[in-house]
Parts: structure tokens; C-alpha cells; sequence
């Protein structure tokens, strides 16, 4: 077999939210996701769920102004572990695993280590890639998800995006 180049990339940042594990894990869902961050209840649609929240087989799809639709399941969703892993595709242009894991930390906090790979499936797919998730834009994605997380989870509201 000879090895195929897709230009596949993964980018993996740890983030330090400051709350306990387990107040941190159910906010990764795409339903509780709209509760502290900025814009996602517009953007995403929930196409199954048994119950209602993020679980192994969970459907959606998220639709962001001037980007493809995408459609995601979550393959893995492990409460005790504190682990959910997603899947998406954008179709023409990237397939996406998404491994989430929390870590609890001394004090309280904890560690949430987020890892993506990015499997682009065209030409017009490593473009999109390279556009979009380049190591910049997928740290500056991932402090903003920090800050979002950890001001919900101080005040009990959405922290809102600077206007552009």
C-alpha cells in the first residue's frame, strides 16, 4: 500500500476552565453550548437525539454565515471518563475528529484538552483548511472558547463577541 497525502493536520490546545469537571462536561453539548457561547444558538440544529442533549449518536448540524454547512454525530460521550469525541463533515472539503477530555486540577479547576484533526477531502478542502483552522485562527478559536466558558460559568451570561 502506498500512503496518500491528504494534507491532513491536527491542532491540540489545552484550556484552564475554573470550575469542577463536572460542572464543566454536560456544557459540552451542542444543545448547552448556545447557554455561554456567543452566536451558537444561531448557528447550529439539532437533527437527533434520544435525549434531547449530547450522547453517543447525537446529530447536528452547524450553519455559520459565509461557511458550508456541517454535519456532526458524537461517536463517544463518556460522563465518567469525561471524554466525548464528535465527527463532522463539511462536505467536498473536510472530515474533522474532535476529542474533547476534562481533567480536574487542583482548586477546583481544570484542564479541558481539545485535539482536532483536520482530514481535508479536495483541493478546495486543504484551501479551506488552510483558511480557516490554521494554528492562529484555532488558538484564537480556543482562547475565545476559554473566556466564553469561564465567564458563563462566573456570571451566569453569555460573554458577547466584539463587533467587527
Amino acid at each position: 500500500m502506498n500512503p496518500i497525502d491528504s494534507g491532513r493536520i491536527t491542532r491540540s490546545y489545552t484550556q484552564r476552565i475554573d470550575a469542577p469537571p463536572e460542572s464543566v462536561f454536560p456544557l459540552l453539548c451542542p444543545v448547552r453550548e448556545s447557554d455561554w457561547l456567543d452566536g451558537w444558538i444561531d448557528e447550529v440544529e439539532m437533527v437527533h437525539s434520544e435525549s434531547g442533549l449530547a450522547e453517543d449518536g447525537c446529530v447536528f448540524r452547524t450553519r455559520v454565515p459565509g461557511r458550508p454547512e456541517t454535519v456532526w454525530m458524537i461517536t463517544r460521550h463518556d460522563p465518567v471518563q469525561r471524554l466525548v469525541e464528535f465527527f463532522r463533515v463539511t462536505t467536498g472539503l473536510v472530515a474533522t475528529r474532535l476529542r474533547i477530555g476534562v481533567e480536574a486540577r487542583a482548586h477546583g479547576s481544570n484542564s479541558v484538552h481539545i485535539s482536532y484533526t483536520f482530514a481535508p477531502l479536495s483541493p478546495a478542502g486543504r484551501a479551506f483548511v488552510e483558511e480557516n483552522h490554521s494554528e492562529a485562527a484555532f488558538r484564537s478559536d480556543m482562547v475565545w472558547w476559554q473566556d466564553s466558558m469561564n465567564h458563563w460559568l462566573r456570571n451566569g451570561e453569555i460573554l458577547r463577541a466584539p463587533a467587527c
